[in-house]
């Protein structure tokens, strides 16, 4: 049994290959929920979904978001509507007052759905539709997740970090914004200088995730700020990393990131952006696996192969790699 830590598309294209070693019944994978938004009344939950469609062998590979061949009908007549009604297009972030006034699930990352600033699917749509209404029927987020799983027929568990709310949210020159808002709306562009994971003081695990700590634990090659920042950032997670294996993967070739902005992420929480600043970021790592290039040394064990992700053989490479880890640290 293993379980992956996974946000963004790092640590997706990483199990594309874990049936090189394990069997996927002996799989969780723990995702991201700080990315979560409310969009125009819907929850989307981006990093959770790549893993849901991956799993239910309906991902677009080009673009590691959203359903392959989906159709954007609803999007395109969301954005002629606004340019007729003559409505700001781009995020609309909800004042703080609403953001407190709808499911609690939601609180401080909810946007108005004129001219949707995110392209969201047709059937990718349904998706969210069918999540917003179960949690509006009172179930949990992890009881809806679950029930979503079944109808794309996962062959491993997922679960979400948390039923709770965490929004991560970016400090910028131009203000706060939500990561998404920062990420897809601004491109990036705004300068950072710090992010907050809000909420993640009163969020608890979600239910299943501390069983799943108990075992080996690998952190994927996913954004060390917006996507596991948010899980470490919750009672108890780091608490139960420290008391388990865990191999961590770098998402960087020395000082470089593979994508992303995890470099400026990481230099506005005041952690080195580099392979190097894994060590003091992940303090629990049982040991490493790098690229065969990188120049960097640790002072627990550390496994080189080529780590660039390109297709399900280089996974498969990865996956055993990290199979070597665990049993060199065990």
């Amino acid at each position: 049994m293993v379980t992956f830590l996974s946000g963004g598309t790092g640590t997706p294209k990483l199990v594309d290959g874990v049936e090189a070693v394990y069997s996927p019944d002996e799989i969780t994978i723990v995702a991201n929920t700080g990315d979560d938004i409310e969009l125009g009344g819907l929850l989307v939950c981006p990093d959770v979904d790549t893993l849901l469609f991956q799993g239910g062998d309906v991902l677009d590979r080009e673009t590691w978001w959203g359903i392959e061949g989906d159709t954007h009908r609803t999007n395109a007549e969301l954005m002629e509507i606004a340019d007729a009604a003559d409505l700001p297009d781009g995020p609309q972030y909800l004042s703080a007052d609403r953001q407190t006034a709808g499911r609690e699930i939601a609180n401080w990352r909810r946007f108005s759905g004129v001219a949707e600033f995110m392209t969201i699917g047709d059937r990718d749509r349904a998706v969210h539709i069918t999540r917003t209404s179960l949690l509006d029927q009172g179930h949990s987020l992890s009881e809806a997740l679950a029930r979503l799983s079944s109808a794309f027929d996962l062959p491993f568990d997922l679960l979400p970090m948390s039923d709770d709310p965490v929004a991560s949210l970016v400090h910028t020159e131009d203000g706060t914004m939500h990561f998404q808002e920062y990420w897809v709306g601004q491109r990036a562009d705004p300068t950072v200088e710090d992010v907050e994971f809000r909420g993640s003081e009163e969020a608890k695990p979600a239910p299943g995730v501390l069983e799943a700590l108990e075992e080996p634990v690998v952190v994927g090659p996913s954004n060390p700020v917006t996507s596991i920042g948010p899980m470490l950032a919750i009672p108890g997670f780091v608490d139960a990393l420290s008391q388990t294996t865990v191999v961590v993967v770098s998402p960087f070739l020395d000082d470089e990131a593979f994508s992303g902005p995890a470099e400026e992420l990481m230099e506005a929480v005041g952690a080195e952006p580099s392979t190097a600043g894994l060590a003091t970021t992940y303090p629990f790592a049982d040991a490493f696996v790098v690229d065969e290039n990188d120049g960097t040394e640790f002072d627990r064990p550390t496994i080189r192969t080529d780590i660039e992700i390109g297709s399900i053989e280089d996974a498969e490479r990865i996956i055993r790699t990290i199979a070597e880890a665990i049993e060199t640290v065990e």
